[in-house]
């Protein structure tokens, strides 16, 4: 078998993932299929590449070598379709590639874009991973993203790319069903939950690590089930079988509410980063604000969440008015 840039990608998807299971999911394939694959990758350069332990996979010596050489590979292998592709679409039309992890501010955000740039060719790439969209930005595939940042593991932004925050602190609320004994208080406490089972999508970066941590600090050890379909998520929630944390934006579904926790245990750091070069100031200064009403816009439907912003944030009360946000009208430089 010869290698080529799939097989880098393989390799360095095990890394960044440090699993086989994470990996495969990451790159949508089976467990089974991945591992077969990687054995012949190792057989082909006639080394271990990688310990397998209970905790995951880590690179061998030889591992980190051989991923040294193949991230340099994959970075220029990208930087060179995009270019193609960019070439291709033609040097006279605009365009602006925007990122995003999952959020209700994304729909209203990208409408507010193509109001105020029509002529431009806005596409948006949404993931749950915000490392996937960073290493996006990296690559040249975005030229914007908006990323959620777990608290107690920093994401690692690419040294030649930029980040403004939009929210330094946002609480997770949790979502659970309108029979749990705990639905008729307006903030529930997290011991309130210890018994319940709790959910987590598996490809959201660092969402059990940061929710375990928090267990642990609470000295709670309560059940976690990993779910990656939304449906079933919400309809498990909805059954009593299980609870999840949520943004503090999200509506409630049918069968559920949405609560605070006492002491907002649970929290993100929501970040704007960008492709270095890619926009100019007054482009970004524009996008941001973009973001920003949207998501205010949001925020101010929700009372108990514009009564946290109120005391945890002084710069906002003129912003949750009721008048919109009006960002300045600027065009991205291409």
């Amino acid at each position: 078998m010869e290698l080529d840039v799939r097989h880098l990608r393989v390799l360095c998807a095990i890394a960044d993932t440090g699993s086989v299971r994470k990996a495969a999911l990451q790159l949508g394939m089976t467990q089974p299929a991945l591992s077969t694959q990687l054995h012949r990758i190792e057989r082909t350069i006639g080394g271990r590449l990688f310990h397998r332990h209970q905790t995951g996979s880590h690179p061998t010596a030889l591992g980190h070598s051989v991923l040294s050489r193949a991230r340099p590979i994959i970075t220029e292998m990208a930087t060179l379709v995009a270019a193609a592709r960019e070439e291709a679409a033609g040097a006279e039309q605009r365009r602006l590639r925007l990122g995003s992890v999952g959020s209700r501010a994304v729909p209203a955000w990208l409408r507010k874009v193509h109001d105020r740039l029509p002529d431009t060719d806005t596409t948006i790439h949404v993931d749950i991973s915000a490392i996937a969209l960073l290493r996006m930005i990296a690559t040249d595939q975005l030229d914007i993203a908006f990323v959620h940042e777990s608290e107690g593991f920093p994401l690692r932004v690419p040294s030649d790319a930029g980040s403004r925050v939009l929210m330094a602190r946002e609480p997770q609320f949790v979502a659970l069903s309108v029979r749990h004994p705990a639905a008729g208080q307006p903030v529930v406490r997290l011991t309130d939950l210890a018994e319940d089972t709790w959910m987590v999508d598996p490809t959201a970066d660092h969402e059990y690590a940061a929710m375990r941590r928090v267990f642990s600090t609470a000295g709670l050890d309560p059940r976690v089930l990993q779910v990656r379909d939304n449906a079933t998520a919400a309809e498990l929630v909805a059954s009593g079988e299980a609870v999840r944390p949520c943004q503090p934006t999200s509506l409630a579904g049918p069968g559920t509410v949405v609560r605070p926790v006492q002491g907002d245990p649970l929290g993100v750091r929501l970040l704007l980063t960008w492709r270095s070069r890619a926009l100019s100031a007054p482009a970004l200064d524009a996008l941001f604000g973009d973001l920003r009403a949207a998501y205010l816009d949001l925020a101010r439907v929700n009372p108990t969440y514009v009564a946290w912003l109120l005391r945890h944030n002084r710069s906002l009360p003129h912003l949750l008015d009721p008048a919109p946000v009006r960002p300045v009208a600027a065009q991205p430089a291409m």
